[in-house]
């Protein structure tokens, strides 16, 4: 009886794994009912490792490169079996192979607001995405963590686990950093360093190694996003004066060229210099609450003094007014924008 199981027994002379998909990481080789020749081929390609477990013990690991396997090739496992007849006869162990290739363009981000305290702006909530490579260095480590007795384990079950653990790393830089976030946000790829400096022996813990790290964005949450833009439209208001006398200096030739513009009104560079005080007034009014329509009797808008010479000019063409009436009224309205 034992003679026919014996017979029925199959031996395997050939090991190796011919990756047939990608984003598998460990992969078992098929053992049931069969038990590995003595002297047997093993063959691990560029890009592998393999590894012999015996009864839940982990034992031999094999680099890239083609091996005879013998008591020279196995020396923990033949330790581990105590065999005293040099391997000659067939044995059996669990065989399992990893991809030690980068794994490219895998996604992180937070899936949800997470909340930071910032110098700036207090409490804030944020989101931030980008990618990452990694790839397997560590058997031992990463069948004793991660991947066990499986048939197989494939790269998209690690995802959630590396994306939180990205996550977390960036959380706690915001908090160690103490920098701000609009900092942070506006320089992507030294957060981004930082990040990946964090993140590097939390990917070793698993039997990994952190390849590459890149963060493509950094932003608030919409509605805090307009508060931010809110605030810095705010900041810009202390140099709105001169700004606005700026453009319109530089609309005065533009509205010399047009019929009935500026110039065909005779107005000249002192209703433009006029015209940018009321405006930057109006504006410094507007930043200190103050509201443009309670303005002292008498003073007039710029608008409102274009529109009067407009139609006053069109009397002179009509003969109604005279050019020195016109001309005196010009002045008048003029002294009121200053």
């Amino acid at each position: 009886m034992a003679l026919m199981d014996f017979i029925k027994k199959q031996f395997i002379d050939v090991l190796q794994w011919t990756e047939d998909s990608d984003g598998t990481l460990a992969w078992r080789y098929p053992m049931a009912g069969m038990e590995i020749q003595n002297g047997a081929s093993l063959t691990v390609r560029e890009s592998q490792l393999a590894m012999f477990v015996n009864e839940g013990t982990v034992a031999d690991v094999f680099q890239p490169g083609m091996y005879q396997l013998t008591t020279k090739t196995l020396p923990v496992l033949t330790y581990l079996k105590n065999w005293d007849k040099l391997f000659e006869s067939p044995f059996k162990s669990d065989v399992y192979f990893f991809s030690t290739r980068t794994q490219l363009d895998q996604k992180w981000g937070t899936p949800n607001p997470i909340t930071i305290r910032d110098k700036e702006f207090g409490i804030v909530r944020l989101r931030a995405f980008g990618i990452y490579a990694y790839h397997l260095t560590d058997p031992r480590l990463f069948y004793q963590k991660i991947s066990g007795t499986r048939d197989d384990y494939g790269r998209g079950e690690l995802e959630g686990q590396l994306r939180n653990t990205l996550v977390a790393g960036m959380t706690d830089l915001f908090g160690e950093s103490g920098v701000p976030f609009i900092d942070m946000a506006a320089n992507q790829d030294e957060f981004g360093r930082a990040m990946f400096a964090k993140a590097v022996p939390m990917f070793a813990e698993f039997g990994l190694a952190l390849d590459s790290l890149v963060v493509q964005n950094i932003s608030l949450p919409e509605e805090l996003q307009k508060i931010l833009d809110q605030k810095i439209g705010m900041n810009m208001i202390g140099d709105m004066q001169r700004y606005t006398q700026y453009q319109v200096a530089n609309a005065i030739p533009e509205a010399a060229k047009n019929e009935g513009g500026m110039a065909g009104l005779g107005v000249g560079m002192g209703a433009g210099v006029g015209f940018g005080q009321v405006m930057g007034q109006a504006m410094a009014s507007a930043a200190q609450g103050i509201n443009p329509a309670a303005a002292p009797a008498g003073s007039v808008s710029a608008d409102e003094v274009v529109a009067t010479l407009e139609k006053l000019h069109g009397l002179v063409e009509k003969g109604i007014l005279s050019q020195a009436e016109f001309d005196a009224k010009k002045s008048e309205l003029l002294k009121k924008l200053s």
